[in-house]
């Protein structure tokens, strides 16, 4: 395995890299989110371990940026243990979220758990309909070779549409699944987003079909 550790504090960096090595793996170190986009580009990983607090670029906005080009497990460092950071950060595209102080054998744990599920799961959860491609791991929507950039609900909703292609989705059904049983919404929550996400999708709009009376389906003929 070959593990990227991105934190600008060079003692966590030794203790991760004693563990990866220890481990027969191989580590490289960076010490800021630009250092971090740069190899990523450069080379290939089998996982990145992010910080999210570092100077030049921080670690969120570190994985936006590999998320452009690279679907790579990446388990966030942070000091900071709120609820709001570690639902953002999967909003972003970040895969498990350990908060500091934390434990290197949990850690190598994670990574072996991400890792795993990568190689499994990855083949199977990108979908290519014509010239629109979804990667539902890297959260990656490209149509005709451009990245698409959605909102984090626009994903769900479409990403929730390829996973049942050809079914009859009804907007409770959406409102249920997309946005939680506890949502206190109503159909016109889910016609306004389906509306941004069509406008999103351009051309391949058309794989979002309106049932009238019922609700919508993803249907490629």
């Amino acid at each position: 395995m070959k593990i990227l550790i991105v934190d600008d504090e060079a003692m966590i960096r030794a203790v991760i890299r004693e563990y990866v090595e220890f481990e027969g793996g191989e580590a490289v170190e960076a010490a800021d989110g630009m250092e971090a986009v740069n190899l990523c580009k450069n080379q290939t990983f089998d996982a990145v371990v992010m910080d999210v607090m570092m100077p030049r670029l921080d670690g969120f906005s570190a994985v936006k940026e590999i998320r452009k080009f690279s679907d790579v497990p990446v388990l966030m460092l942070s000091a900071r243990g709120e609820e709001y950071d570690k639902l953002f950060g999967f909003e972003i595209g970040s895969d498990d979220y350990v908060t500091k102080p934390f434990s290197p054998k949990e850690v190598m744990a994670r990574l072996h758990v991400l890792m795993k599920r990568g190689k499994n799961a990855r083949p199977a959860d990108v979908y290519e309909f014509g010239g629109l491609k979804v990667d539902l791991v890297g959260r990656n929507v490209f149509a005709d070779g451009r990245r698409l950039v959605l909102t984090p609900k626009e994903y769900e909703l479409l990403f929730y549409f390829v996973q049942n292609e050809g079914v009859a989705l009804s907007r409770e059904k959406l409102l249920s699944e997309v946005w939680g049983y506890d949502f206190y919404g109503d159909d016109r929550t889910v016609d306004t987003h389906i509306k941004m996400l069509r406008g999103n999708l351009g051309e391949y709009r058309k794989y979002i079909v309106t049932l009238r009376g019922v609700g919508y389906k993803f249907e490629v003929c």
